[in-house]
């Protein structure tokens, strides 16, 4: 699916196996977000317990994400993946509530990509029935303002992390 949004007109897609790769490189980006931080690679963030569990062994039963291209080139992908109470992620709410993860490549930021993405997901998410998502942002994190702006609204909070969550039936 071709979409465009002010600024950015990219190549939508189901994330698939064969992005598994690609979605390492965005969850070093997700997690490594800061500017003055040094973006460690996707080997290296699959050996971080912390966030290795987002991506280790995608696709698992259940999970879904979208890819954005721009000729033929990934910019960006979003996914979602569902969790229990004895093993889950940072914004995990409940077992039926999967969570995001969503990266843009650097070069690529501020272009409307992010938007893309998550909205994409969104609807991918409706189709599939899920009824909620959920994710866990730095407070100072720029993506606040797209998440709060698509209908996300704070749970909960981990020290300067809140937790949100968008009911996909009404946004």
């Amino acid at each position: 699916m071709i979409v465009w949004q002010p600024g950015a007109v990219v190549v939508l897609r189901s994330a698939t196996v064969d992005d598994s790769a690609f979605l390492r490189e965005m969850l070093a980006v997700a997690a490594d977000w800061r500017p003055e931080a040094a973006a460690r690679s996707g080997d290296e963030i699959v050996r971080d317990p912390a966030v290795a569990h987002y991506v280790v062994g995608w696709p698992r039963s259940g999970d879904f994400g979208v890819v954005a291209h721009d000729d033929d080139v990934p910019v960006g992908a979003a996914w979602c993946r569902f969790f229990d109470a004895g093993s889950h992620g940072y914004g995990f709410v409940s077992a039926d509530v999967p969570e995001l993860t969503i990266g843009v490549v650097a070069g690529r930021r501020g272009e409307g990509i992010g938007r893309v993405l998550l909205t994409g997901l969104i609807d991918e998410a409706r189709q599939r029935g899920v009824a909620s998502i959920s994710l866990s942002v730095e407070a100072d994190n720029p993506a606040v303002a797209l998440y709060l702006d698509v209908g996300f609204v704070e749970v909960s909070r981990v020290a300067d992390s809140p937790t949100m969550v968008l009911d996909c039936r009404t946004a």
